[in-house]
Formats: C-alpha cells, sequence, structure tokens
C-alpha cells in the first residue's frame, strides 16, 4: 500500500508539468477554422488544378453517362463556385467570368487557377472573428461565412472525387494516386 500511496504522490507532483509540457509542444493556433481551410485550400488547388491538366483537351467533353455533367462544366463549375464562395466570405462582388463548357481546355484550366488564387488572397484576409456574419451568394441565398468556409471544403472534396472518377474511367491517374505510386 505505501507503494501505491508514494507512485499515487509522484504522479499528482509530476502530472503538472506533464501538462504543460503537452501545452508547450502543442502552441494554440489563431483562427483554426480559416487556418484550416486555407490549408486545405493548398492541398486541393494543386490536386483539382493537376487534375485538370492531366485531363486530354480532347476529353474535356467526356461524360460517364448522357445524364452527367462534362469535365469541362466541372471545371467551369469548380471555378465559378470557388469565385462565388470566397466572394461570399470577403463580402465582395465575385469576380466577372462567363464560361462556357465549350470553351478550350486552356480558357477552363486558367479560369480554374484564377478562381484559386482569389480564394488564397480571400483566405489570407480571413479570421474566425467573422465566421458568424451574414455572406450573400450569387442568386440572393445568405449564410454565414462560416458555412461558406464549409460549404467551400466540402465542394473542393466532392469536385476532386468527380474529377479522379472521370480520370480512372479514362485510363489515367488522379494526382493523388500518382503520388501514392510514387510517380
Amino acid at each position: 500500500m505505501k507503494s501505491i500511496a508514494a507512485i499515487t504522490l509522484m504522479l499528482l507532483t509530476i502530472a503538472p508539468a506533464l501538462a504543460g509540457q503537452a501545452k508547450q509542444s502543442s502552441p494554440a493556433v489563431a483562427n483554426p477554422i480559416v487556418s484550416t481551410v486555407r490549408d486545405m485550400e493548398g492541398r486541393y488547388s494543386q490536386n483539382l488544378i493537376a487534375a485538370a491538366e492531366e485531363m486530354p483537351a480532347e476529353k474535356f467533353s467526356y461524360r460517364p453517362t448522357p445524364e452527367q455533367i462534362s469535365f469541362a462544366h466541372l471545371v467551369m463549375h469548380i471555378a465559378q463556385s470557388n469565385n462565388g464562395l470566397c466572394a461570399a466570405i470577403a463580402g465582395e462582388q465575385p469576380p466577372a467570368l462567363k464560361l462556357s463548357e465549350t470553351d478550350p481546355k486552356e480558357t477552363l484550366t486558367k479560369a480554374l487557377k484564377d478562381s484559386f488564387a482569389y480564394c488564397e488572397t480571400v483566405l489570407a484576409k480571413a479570421d474566425d472573428s467573422t465566421l458568424g456574419q451574414a455572406a450573400a451568394l450569387p442568386g440572393g441565398r445568405t449564410m454565414t461565412c462560416g458555412a461558406a468556409l464549409v460549404h467551400l471544403a466540402a465542394d473542393w472534396a466532392d469536385h476532386y472525387g468527380t474529377a479522379a472518377m472521370y480520370l480512372r474511367l479514362n485510363n489515367l491517374l488522379p494526382p493523388t494516386a500518382k503520388k501514392a505510386a510514387g510517380k
């Protein structure tokens, strides 16, 4: 019993020091929500742009079934969605963007790159203190800035999953599969 009491006393004595050490090794992050989305933007912009670049120009009109959108429409939609949601987060009007799914690969891919660059600029200025503020979306809808950030991140995941499937259906590896294969 004395040894159990001694061990308990020792643990109670060093526990605060261990807790302080744990706090020091994982410092608090300013703006954890916006910082997380900013990190996600870096990965998804790389992967979505690489997916658009991987798909051959002659396959931009590809659609798995007649009811599904074409790859070109997907790229166009991502650019428009990025611009709309990031403009809402910034409290700005979205950049003017006139695209068609019949536009050439270069035009659509440039619009995609530009939309991610715009989001980077917006997210660099954003902070968690504005998450509860209203954000006006194109079409007259409103949501909070926090909801717009969540939608933005969810859209990137959804869009990358779709792009990866379209690439695989054309016997092409998506960017993340290339990294996993060491290519």
